[in-house]
């Protein structure tokens, strides 16, 4: 498959042969990126949230007035969820949301999903992820240069401390490590940009069976 591969100024650009990047045919795949995709989310959920139930907020004990004779509609505790300050009916509570998916189907849906934006055009290489000065202007002008609009994900292995502090600044241009880099990153991001080194990285990992 072949990849555009730019300059580290992002000024010349040239096609460059990948072979040994995965290749799909049919909707092979499809369906484990998006059990992988479903699976990250869940498990960013952190699962904290929570109410208190007529029996957990404060109150109650006395009826508020009789039974019969004031003409209000009779009540019994005023932890009622129909009262203000009362319990909440099925409301949420802290659980765990996190979602186990085995390594096959990991590997299976990261192949696939960099198989479909390489076959986009929307995977680019540049030779180096490097500026003299940890300048953010000096990083947009080559981001720029590259993609002009859109959210950007570079990719590097690792990052330049320099770079990191030039990119950091940049609203529309986000940060992954080539070893961390996972299928929701490659469904997620307009463009991704990366480094010759992070592509070598990322290859052995679809050829090594990593995740």
């Amino acid at each position: 498959m072949k990849l555009k591969v730019f300059s580290s100024d992002g000024k010349t650009s040239s096609e460059k042969e990948f072979a040994d990047l995965p290749t799909f045919e049919g909707d092979k795949g499809l369906q484990a990126v998006k059990e992988v995709i479903v699976a990250i989310n869940a498990n960013r959920r952190q699962g904290t949230h929570s109410t208190k139930t007529r029996g957990e907020v404060s109150g109650g004990g006395k009826k508020p007035w009789r039974q019969k004779g004031t003409g209000r509609a009779r009540a019994g505790s005023n932890r009622s969820p129909i009262w203000v300050g009362g319990g909440v009916v099925f409301g949420p509570k802290p659980r765990d949301y996190s979602k186990k998916t085995n390594h096959k189907v990991k590997s299976l849906a990261f192949s696939r999903a960099l198989f479909d934006r390489v076959s986009a055009g929307e995977v680019s290489v540049i030779e180096q992820l490097a500026i003299e000065k940890p300048k953010t202007k000096l990083m947009s002008e080559v981001v720029n240069r590259i993609v002009p609009a859109g959210k950007v994900l570079l990719v590097d292995a690792p990052f330049a401390t320099e770079t990191a502090l030039a990119a950091r600044n940049i609203d529309r241009v986000y940060l992954q490590e080539a070893a961390e880099l996972n299928t929701h990153d490659l469904a997620q991001y307009g463009t991704i940009l990366v480094s010759a080194t992070a592509l070598e990285t990322i290859i052995a990992r679809v050829n090594g069976g990593k995740k």
